[in-house]
């Protein structure tokens, strides 16, 4: 599982838990993540030139549920945890596993989401700990903020 976060040039953030993401390309590097249309992430992302692709630890559901249970339409999900600006103003979660920031390249229609093509332009240091990560069956039970 995955949290993607996104920033305007006006300063107005999002993030959302994602499912759907993966690397796609090895020369050049790139990477896909998904956001679901009816999400207050994608109407950002939209506007971004940058998201940020955090993959959360096994101990971190209760980011997950922040993320993927809260909609940012009503909660500002980015004072509840510590983050910073990362490339592009996109908001890098200081307490995940690992992230990625990207440039967005493209966007690509999928039905109900789209996909965002990131060029990497920074990313977390390795993490030595070997800490297992946060997977689908970890978050089943989770009540999504908006329907999918």
């Amino acid at each position: 599982m995955y949290v993607v976060t996104a920033a305007t040039a006006d300063g107005e953030r999002a993030g959302c838990l994602v499912g759907f993401a993966s690397p796609c390309s090895i020369h050049p590097p790139r990477f896909t993540a998904w956001l679901s249309t009816a999400n207050h992430t994608y109407r950002v992302a939209r506007r971004a030139s940058h998201l940020a692709v955090h993959v959360l630890r096994d101990d971190q559901k209760e980011t997950a549920a922040l993320f993927g249970g809260r909609t940012g339409d009503d909660t500002d999900k980015f004072a509840r945890v510590d983050w910073r600006p990362g490339e592009g103003g996109a908001p890098v979660l200081v307490d995940c596993r690992a992230w990625l920031v990207g440039e967005i390249r493209e966007r690509v229609g999928g039905g109900d989401h789209v996909g965002f093509l990131l060029a990497p332009v920074e990313q977390s240091p390795p993490d030595p700990s070997g800490t297992p990560l946060l997977r689908l069956g970890d978050v089943t039970d989770l009540r999504p903020g908006h329907p999918a």
